[in-house]
């Protein structure tokens, strides 16, 4: 053997997934995609590669690091590194052809360099929905956000999702009335809060802000109860700020509407530590972590931004939308187990085997199962009938149409049951 061959591998960081598990992946990807279309989302799709000007027009500090950038003659390019962006040049750029309020889903590959860690990915799926309005967008709308999070969920068979809630307003608003004016190093802090033993988050929140404001930030940090408690909490803190009450005034008016989409209370839990990075969203944030499995992070996420493609124009256009990172959320199923129990029914459920000089039979028999809906294929090769029942053993097939000379003449065909080892004949009718 010549020793000239490269060795086939991917590069760290990128998901490959045999057919077995890729089949599963498309089936929650469809179920997924299914809800949003059901709920007159609209698919769009945008280009992996975008001008670096337009795809960098506002991003700065870590996401700017992780950008793969490359040049073709005097054009300098960039790979997407989210959905959000393009989306936002994308409205910006048909906005005459938009009916608003447009709500768009998208799924699509992005890519980051990020440093290589479990669960974290260079090249990922993301799958996103946004709602925007040309000039104003109700409230109403992050409650069918948070909704349609629910529902993706919900569909894929999963249980033990909590939604996190939280709205930025109520926390700025707070630290305003505070006179804190560090405020965006305070949030990032805030951010970290999960991430950080409880000593030093106190310890550098009073660094910040001094003792006193470093108690009130915590006292309200620490407020706990049902949803309808935390809400009364916030109130009874009668904080004078016109944001912090509006912040408050607008989860309430979430929390209502989450109840009339069909989301329960039991579902989700209105958490003020939850920011979300730092100067994109402007109100509702949310997070999802999976219960029991906190420490893989949100699987889901999202919230309201005032004015989504502002780099690009000057007509005002506030959305919400949230992103499930479909490649990360796929490798957290399967290192929980969710994946070796899924049950979908994307696999082939007939295999045709003729026996002698019978294919036309078999294509026509072929034919009539997938215009029942049934997927069949046929086995092509000359092989022993051993090696073809081997074949639908390991690809799980349940079910064997055997076709033979004598079958062609009666009309008839034996079908095997694969599971019971069962035959029997029946009619082609």
């Amino acid at each position: 053997m010549s020793n000239n061959k490269i060795k086939p591998s991917i590069l760290p960081g990128f998901m490959e997934l045999l057919p077995k598990e890729q089949l599963i992946f498309n089936d929650i990807v469809s179920k997924i995609t299914g809800v949003y279309e059901e709920n007159g989302f609209l698919p769009m799709d945008t280009p992996i590669i975008e001008k670096e000007e337009v795809l960098l027009a506002k991003s700065a500090g870590e996401t700017e690091k992780q950008v793969y950038r490359l040049t073709k003659g005097d054009k300098n390019l960039a790979l997407r590194f989210d959905l959000t962006v393009p989306f936002a040049r994308f409205a910006a750029q048909y906005m005459n052809d938009l009916t608003f309020p447009f709500k768009r889903y998208q799924l699509g590959k992005v890519y980051r360099g990020e440093r290589n860690q479990k669960g974290r990915y260079r090249e990922f799926y993301q799958c996103d929905v946004d709602i925007v309005g040309n000039g104003k967008l109700s409230i109403k709308n992050d409650a069918l956000v948070v909704a349609m999070a629910s529902r993706a969920l919900k569909k894929i068979g999963l249980t033990t999702y909590k939604l996190q809630i939280s709205n930025r307003k109520i926390l700025s608003g707070f630290l305003t009335a505070l006179g804190v004016t560090n405020m965006q190093e305070v949030m990032i802090l805030i951010d970290k809060y999960e991430k950080i033993t409880r000593e030093e988050f106190l310890s550098e929140l009073e660094k910040l802000v001094g003792k006193e404001n470093s108690e009130a930030i915590n006292n309200i940090m620490g407020i706990q109860g049902s949803n309808d408690e935390i809400i009364s909490q916030l109130k009874a803190l009668k904080v004078n700020s016109e944001v912090f009450n509006k912040g408050v005034e607008e989860i309430e008016e979430v929390k209502t509407y989450l109840n009339i989409f069909g989301v329960e209370d039991s579902e989700f839990t209105i958490d003020l530590k939850i920011i979300r990075g730092l100067d994109y969203y402007t109100g509702t944030v949310f997070e999802t972590i999976l219960q029991g499995n906190e420490s893989y992070g949100s699987v889901c996420s999202g919230g309201r931004y005032d004015n989504l493609a502002q780099n690009y124009t000057d007509n005002v256009l506030p959305g919400v939308g949230m992103s499930i990172g479909i490649t990360r959320l796929f490798f957290v199923l399967k290192e929980i187990g969710f994946i070796d129990k899924y049950e979908h029914n994307s696999s082939v459920e007939y295999l045709i085997i003729p026996i002698g000089d019978t294919i036309h039979y078999c294509a026509k028999v072929s034919k009539m199962l997938q215009e029942r809906g049934s997927k069949a294929e046929i086995y092509l090769e000359d092989d022993k009938l051993k090696k073809k029942m081997s074949y639908a053993n390991k690809l799980n097939i349940k079910k064997v149409v055997i076709i033979g000379e004598d079958e062609v003449k009666s009309g008839e065909i034996v079908v095997k049951d694969m599971t019971t080892g069962e035959q029997e004949k029946v009619s082609m009718k």
